[in-house]
């Protein structure tokens, strides 16, 4: 098993979460985070006054995936959240050992 983490603009969540939906994934966690990468916020004047805008809105995707399902979500993810500009996002993948339903103690790919 796989878990997913990727970090993406807010505008892309839609486009992001219907291309999964249509390769037949649909459970994940969507998170409201701040963060900057090279970016490094930007400058804005509000009322006269100047200030530094330095931790930028984004979306955090946490998925847990069977292994067979990770690279092509990762295809998916990377397709419908590029722009082209800096800041788009990352994913991470990362090894899952174990996982277990709580409702009713099934383990492994079953519980996802």
């Amino acid at each position: 098993m796989k878990k997913l983490e990727a970090v993406i603009q807010p505008s892309k969540l839609d486009a992001v979460r219907q291309a999964l939906y249509d390769i037949g994934i649909q459970g994940m966690t969507v998170s409201e985070v701040r963060g900057h990468g090279r970016q490094k916020g930007h400058t804005e004047i509000y009322r006269g006054h100047e200030y530094t805008v330095d931790l930028l809105p984004k979306i955090k995707l946490e998925l847990f995936l069977p292994d067979g399902q990770a690279d092509r979500a990762v295809e998916i993810i990377v397709g419908a959240a590029r722009t082209g500009k800096i800041g788009d996002g990352k994913v991470f993948l990362s090894q899952v050992n174990e996982v277990v339903r709580i409702r009713d103690s099934q383990r492994g790919d079953q519980a996802l």
